[in-house]
């Protein structure tokens, strides 16, 4: 198949950034979109010109780092799949596609398609984590969880920060990562003790790093790559209050 691609091109974040149109010549159906753009790459080596910089790492919709803007939607038109996941039979031959980095103040473009999302690991560095010297690893079975609140727990923890919900939303809110991150811990025992100092600290963080208000557009769910419930949301919502409601009460 052959395929006309619209790219997003530019230097650094300082720089003035414009749509560049590329050819993806004999492009097989079984390629993925990552792929598509390293042949595109390899034919701009060949040319002498300077490769369409895009993050990648597992290719394997794990680790996140793959996200771009393809066609106005966030990691393109599969539903539950990272951009490393997309494959070329999701469009048709001709087809005009057209690839943006992720627009939020939060997360600059360092060049092309690569933003900086190292806003998401200070919120994490702010709280989490849970803070125990465990020494040696305990027994898988030494605190037994319920089923149903370690498949919960688990729901959350898929999480893979690769900041679509950003991406998605009108507001540029990571409100969704946030409180997947806060849900996953305050559903397990061993994140209790530290609930409402983590919760505080996250939503500090996330605010002073220049994320946009939730609004609940679920946006953020509909194109999230492991379809992080909203309920995590609400749930975040409950943990703020509740620490807002103990630290008043120590005043």
């Amino acid at each position: 198949m052959n395929l006309h691609l619209k790219v997003w091109r530019q230097k650094n974040k300082n720089a003035k950034g414009k749509f560049v149109d590329y050819e993806a010549k004999d492009i097989s159906t079984d390629t993925s979109f990552l792929e598509m753009l390293d042949v595109v790459n390899e034919e701009l080596i060949k040319k002498g010109e300077e490769p369409i910089a895009f993050d990648h790492d597992c290719r394997e919709g794990i680790c996140g780092s793959c996200g771009m803007y393809i066609n106005g939607r966030a990691h393109g038109p599969q539903v539950g799949a990272a951009t490393c996941q997309l494959h070329m039979r999701s469009f048709k031959d001709g087809d005009t596609i057209v690839i943006e980095p992720w627009r939020a103040k939060a997360f600059p473009v360092i060049k092309d398609l690569v933003v900086d999302r190292s806003a998401f690991d200070r919120i994490m560095a702010a709280g989490g984590f849970i803070s125990v010297n465990t020494g040696g690893a305990p027994d898988a079975n030494a605190l037994p969880i319920p089923k149903d609140v370690q498949e919960s727990a688990i729901d959350a923890a898929a999480c893979i920060g690769c900041g679509a919900c950003v991406a998605a939303c009108k507001n540029a809110s990571s409100m969704l990562f946030v409180s997947a991150k806060v849900a996953h811990l305050a559903r397990l025992p061993q994140g209790k003790p530290e609930r409402e100092k983590r919760v505080m600290a996250m939503v500090a963080q996330m605010e002073e790093e220049g994320f946009g208000a939730c609004t609940n557009t679920e946006a953020c769910s509909a194109e999230c790559p492991k379809e992080i419930p909203m309920d995590v949301i609400a749930q975040l919502r409950r943990e703020y209050i509740r620490a807002f409601a103990k630290s008043e009460e120590k005043v």
